[in-house]
């Protein structure tokens, strides 16, 4: 299961494992910046994971130029690589691990661009021959967030990547764009 953050993971989780799943956690967000923020996630993951007892795969590799160099000039299509480069590691890890297929924690989040994220998953999984598995996690958001709170986790407030941190925090004048 490819996995964004520690809180985005309880739900999913829990339901996969309900079902019978034997899961495995892929943390793989070149997206996120900056390299604090992605450690704290990190670490905040590995946290939760020693907790529910998740094996957790993680590169010690940090890509965010290639990143960059994709999203640069892109506007919302941004969004499109970086979702799909996600998967696709995702896959190619299950794939080499031998596992029956993949899913991720992006489907769990009301923020994520949830109908292009199965598209992909599907697309890929079309591609590569590795099933994905597909389970609107939404339906468990307030309980997620009940529990990520009642342990004490962190819990950021973007996606992670620089954009969405602009969007957060800058909000530009109404002078200025009367200029533009």
């Amino acid at each position: 299961m490819h996995i964004c953050c520690g809180p985005c993971t309880i739900y999913p989780l829990k339901e996969l494992r309900t079902q019978g799943h034997e899961v495995a956690g892929v943390f793989y967000n070149p997206n996120i910046h900056p390299y604090q923020e992605y450690q704290r996630r990190l670490q905040t993951l590995n946290d939760y994971a020693a907790q529910a007892f998740l094996k957790i795969f993680y590169s010690e590799d940090y890509p965010l130029e290639e990143f960059l160099r994709q999203t640069a000039f892109k506007g919302d299509e941004r969004c499109e690589y970086c979702l799909q480069q996600r998967l696709q590691h995702t896959a190619d890890m299950a794939l080499t691990g031998k596992y029956d297929g993949f899913t991720t924690t992006l489907l769990y989040s009301k923020y994520q661009k949830h109908d292009r994220i199965r598209e992909l998953g599907e697309q890929i999984s079309r591609q590569s021959g590795i099933p994905f598995y597909y389970q609107d996690f939404r339906v468990g958001w307030a309980e997620g967030v009940k529990i990520s709170r009642e342990l004490g986790m962190y819990r950021q407030q973007y996606c992670g990547c620089i954009y969405s941190e602009k969007e957060r925090f800058y909000k530009e004048s109404r002078s200025r764009k009367e200029l533009l």
